[in-house]
């Protein structure tokens, strides 16, 4: 099963100034959250590598078109399964529109759990607006690439089924170990068993806190009660002095 996220900005500045720092990839992670690292492999390549809620994930993505102030669309060829295309629309008088389309399967507990809870669709809305702050207080892309890759292949807006290379590869993942010591895990299960409760109920999982088990205090020793006997603690028999013929203890003739 995967998820579709659409997600949109406005943007003020012209549409040229927001696609040449969009295209500048290897600076995505001073507005994106969550990503470590982009390394252009290439014209048509990049590796990735993120970390959200906890969950690394690492991935090859290819362009598989690239139309200048118009349009990037990737998929990806190995790890995280993911798809999609960003477009930018020149509105006129220095504003852009720029519109995120994206396609991703979770993979385990704690990505499925946090995708029924909108965290990736939260992510890419906030991501798109920390985009918005970086160019407009900028007033300048950082760098500009004006090539283009495939320009006009028309392949619209890529699903799931182009990164179809990278199915089983389970995003090459594992837990930081900043998200174990946290309990991460638990916190998942503990949100999963609510959204699980609500969906049952009927309710909408959406507005339903995540519920994080807490670490249980030691009980205090119980205080006895008037009027009640003590309770009977079952005290195991202690080792009992041997006894001479005569009927005399042993010890007592040391």
């Amino acid at each position: 099963m995967t998820t579709k996220v659409e997600e949109s900005v406005l943007v003020n500045v012209p549409v040229s100034v927001a696609y040449n720092q969009w295209t500048q990839f290897e600076d995505f992670p001073r507005f994106m959250g969550g990503v470590q690292s982009v390394t252009q492999l290439g014209d048509d390549r990049l590796r990735w590598v993120a970390e959200i809620a906890g969950v690394k994930r690492e991935w090859e993505a290819r362009i598989l078109e690239q139309v200048r102030d118009a349009k990037v669309a990737w998929a990806a060829t190995e790890g995280a399964t993911n798809a999609g295309a960003v477009t930018f629309e020149d509105l006129g008088g220095g504003q852009t529109s720029v519109h995120l389309s994206l396609e991703y399967a979770p993979e385990g507990l704690v990505e499925k759990v946090g995708d029924a809870l909108g965290v990736v669709e939260n992510r890419a809305k906030k991501d798109l607006e920390r985009f918005k702050a970086f160019i407009e207080d900028e007033g300048y892309a950082t760098g500009a690439w004006r090539g283009e890759v495939n320009a006009g292949a028309g392949v619209g807006t890529p699903g799931v089924e182009a990164a179809a290379a990278s199915e089983g590869d389970r995003g090459k993942a594992g837990f930081s170990g900043k998200a174990v010591a946290a309990g991460l895990g638990a916190a998942a299960a503990g949100a999963a068993a609510a959204v699980v409760g609500a969906a049952r109920a009927g309710g909408d999982a959406a507005e339903v806190d995540p519920v994080v088990p807490a670490t249980a205090e030691p009980l205090p020793p119980a205080e006895p009660v008037a009027g009640q006997a003590a309770p009977v603690v079952d005290v195991p028999p202690t080792r009992t002095a041997p006894v001479a013929d005569d009927g005399t203890d042993p010890a007592a003739q040391i």
